[in-house]
Formats: structure tokens, C-alpha cells, sequence
């Protein structure tokens, strides 16, 4: 009586549900507990709450409980199924776990709990689960999330795209910038891939949007234009993407010039592709004289250099106006530099010169996104048991940190 009294507490049973019987098996170490409901009972109908007699019980089953004192706990029942007259045969809801669940609500908790603070293969471990358990666990947790979520306007989002595997796999992340969490991840890069967001959002979270910060990847944009509002006003090509992108032309500038220097037997490029790559203030000191030495030699490298890190002062503006004056000068000097790389950039970036000087009436980068891309990469290289190729487990949508 008083194991299944303390069985009747663990779980938390109330009128109709009782504990019937407990058995202990140590050789297995196994503990299964038997339920049972009180006859007769009205259940209320799952769909509409109508309170009905027992038409039947579905066959036995059972669902994993938190353990006993190391033994494996396990619950048995039958479930009671009502007949209702708008929504026919209906199995009831039980208080110990969820619809279609194979373990009880305190076990997928403590299971939760313990798959944030270690990996899945850990978790699996220590919780005595295959991996296809752990992860139907996980994916469950992040369902209830996705419905418990409060529909709100984003006013600031970032689109960007992250490689998942080898062989040119993509996903498309979506960010609130001002939250920084994930609201959506969509598989490849594709314009389907984003458009499936926006077909996500009500008329008025969609007009809520206010901007859009990504890469100059085209159907991103031909997604955003399908279904933002005056998109063209709100699209701000981001910051890291377009130095990225000039960062690429002062390193042809750099393998141009290193080849002809190396045909003269002159090794001075040779080891400083990096040394270009950084911004004139995230330079390390230790590399500062080796920096100022290498442009007093007045290469077409050094050239490419000042010329990139003179367009990364565009964004140090507070006004357009004076933004746009900036712009004018320094296209003029891009693209009478004789450097084809750096002509080709500038003629690029011009193109799209509209999406740039957005960022002055929003004012946002996609630096969260990048962020969260960095999360990713580590990921990808931290040895934790699993690939990040199996974010193709993962729902299309969920909230980090939410």
C-alpha cells in the first residue's frame, strides 16, 4: 500500500487515476507500475470537452518514467476512449504524458535538461535512450515551443545563408537582429527557401517589418520583394558581406601581383595574404611595421588595401548626405586605379548602391547572424558525437534562447 501510495504521489494522479499495482524486478532492475482509472467515469472529449462514458480502452501501453534509485521505471495503462457524437471515437487525455508520447512528462523534462547541458551522445548515455529517442525528444520540445509562441512583429531581420556539409549544402538562417534569436531555418538557399518564412507571417507582421539586413544573394531578394511591403526601401545590403566582397578583390590584386613578383625572383608577397585581410584597427600590433613596410613599397596590393579600407569608412557616417559625398570620391578612385579586380568590385557595389545607403535610415548589420554562424562552425569542427549535417533532423522553424 504505501509503494503505491508513493507511486501515486511521483506521479502526480488524480481522480479517476490510481496506482493499482507496483512490481520490482532487481534482477532486471526494472520498476512497472500499473494504472488504472475509476468505474464508472465521464472523460471529457479531447476536441470539444464534452463529458462522455467509456466506450472502450486502446491495448496496453507504456511509457518510460523517471527512474527509481537507478532502476528503469516504467507506467502501464490502458487508455480510455470516448465516442462522441461531432468527433467520433476520441482516446482521452491522460495526465502523465503527452499525446502520442513514449515517456511521461517528468522523464521528457529531466531529458530536456539534460540534452542542454551535454551532447546527444552524452545525453544518450545517461539517460539510457537510443539517439532516434533523444532527438524525437528534442524535436517534440521544439513543436511545443513553435505552437506556445507568441505571433509578434519583427521589426528587424537578418537573412543569411550558412554551408552545412560538404558538396555546396546550404541553410538559410533567419534572425530578429534585435533579439537575437533564430526565428526560421529553411533548407538550401533557394528563393523557396526564404519565401516560406513570409508565407509564415501574417499581413501585418510582414507590413511590421521595417528592414531587412542580408548578402546581395538574389533570391533572397527576389523573395523579400515577393512579399514585404516596399521592399526596395527596406533591404540593407550588410556590411560584412560587401568588405567580404572587397576583401576577394585586394586577394586578386595580391595573386596577380605575386605571380608577376615571383617570375622576378621577388618573394616580398609570398605568406601576407591574411596581413591584407584585416581592418587597419584589428590589425595585431606585431604586425603593424610589417603592414607599414610592405605598403611603402607602393605595390598595386597596398594600393588595393587603402582602397578597401577607405570604403570601410563609409559606414562611420551619421548622415546620407555626407555618406553619398563619401561614395562619389571614393568610386572615382576604385575605378580609375587601374586594378581590374578592384574596378570590377566597384562597379558591382555601385549596382547596388541603393541597398547600401539604406543602412543610414535603419542602421542594422547582419552581425547576429554571423554570430550564430560562428555557433554553427563550431559545431561543425567541436567533436561531440554528432554532425552538423544532422540539422536535417531539426524543424524548419525555432527560437534560440526564447
Amino acid at each position: 500500500m504505501q509503494t503505491t501510495r508513493f507511486f501515486q504521489d511521483l506521479l502526480g494522479l488524480t481522480v479517476p487515476w490510481s496506482v493499482q499495482r507496483v512490481a520490482v524486478s532487481p534482477k532486471e532492475k526494472k520498476v512497472d507500475v500499473w494504472l488504472a482509472h475509476r468505474r464508472p467515469f465521464l472523460f471529457p472529449c479531447p476536441e470539444c470537452g464534452a463529458q462522455l462514458p467509456v466506450y472502450d480502452h486502446t491495448a496496453p501501453r507504456s511509457w518510460r518514467h523517471l527512474d527509481s534509485g537507478g532502476f528503469l521505471t516504467w507506467v502501464h495503462a490502458r487508455v480510455p476512449r470516448v465516442r462522441c457524437l461531432f468527433h467520433g471515437r476520441r482516446q482521452v487525455l491522460i495526465p502523465w504524458a503527452l499525446e502520442h508520447a513514449r515517456f511521461t512528462t517528468a522523464f521528457e523534462s529531466w531529458a530536456i535538461d539534460v540534452l542542454r547541458e551535454s551532447d546527444v551522445q552524452g545525453a544518450t548515455r545517461l539517460l539510457r535512450l537510443s539517439w532516434d529517442e533523444a532527438w524525437g525528444i528534442m524535436e517534440r520540445a521544439v513543436a511545443r515551443g513553435r505552437r506556445a509562441k507568441r505571433r509578434r512583429v519583427i521589426p528587424h531581420l537578418g537573412v543569411d545563408e550558412k554551408a552545412i556539409a560538404k558538396g555546396h549544402r546550404y541553410v538559410t538562417l533567419v534572425n530578429d537582429l534585435d533579439r537575437g534569436t533564430v526565428e526560421y531555418v529553411g533548407f538550401d538557399r533557394k528563393q523557396e527557401s526564404l519565401e516560406k518564412y513570409y508565407r509564415s507571417l501574417s499581413e501585418k507582421q510582414l507590413a511590421g517589418l521595417e528592414a531587412i539586413a542580408m548578402d546581395r544573394w538574389d533570391p533572397y531578394i527576389a523573395a523579400t520583394k515577393a512579399y514585404v511591403p516596399q521592399a526596395e526601401q527596406k533591404i540593407v545590403f550588410d556590411r560584412y558581406h560587401l568588405m567580404k566582397y572587397m576583401n576577394e578583390a585586394v586577394d586578386k590584386v595580391r595573386r596577380e601581383e605575386q605571380q608577376v613578383l615571383l617570375a622576378q625572383g621577388n618573394r616580398i608577397l609570398v605568406g601576407t595574404k591574411h596581413l591584407w585581410l584585416y581592418a587597419e584597427e584589428n590589425l595585431p600590433e606585431a604586425m603593424t611595421e610589417w603592414l607599414a613596410a610592405l605598403r611603402g613599397l607602393h605595390l598595386k596590393t597596398g594600393r588595393s588595401w587603402a582602397i578597401k579600407e577607405s570604403l570601410r569608412d563609409l559606414w562611420d557616417y551619421q548622415y546620407r548626405s555626407w555618406a553619398e559625398r563619401h561614395w562619389e570620391h571614393w568610386y572615382f578612385w576604385a575605378t580609375h586605379s587601374r586594378l581590374p579586380p578592384v574596378i570590377e568590385a566597384a562597379k558591382t557595389l555601385q549596382r547596388h548602391l541603393p541597398n547600401i545607403l539604406t543602412y543610414f535610415e535603419h542602421r542594422i548589420t547582419n552581425a547576429a547572424s554571423e554570430g550564430i554562424n560562428s555557433m554553427l562552425e563550431t559545431l561543425k569542427k567541436t567533436p561531440m558525437g554528432f554532425g552538423i549535417g544532422l540539422i536535417g533532423r531539426w524543424p524548419s522553424t525555432f527560437t534560440l534562447g526564447a
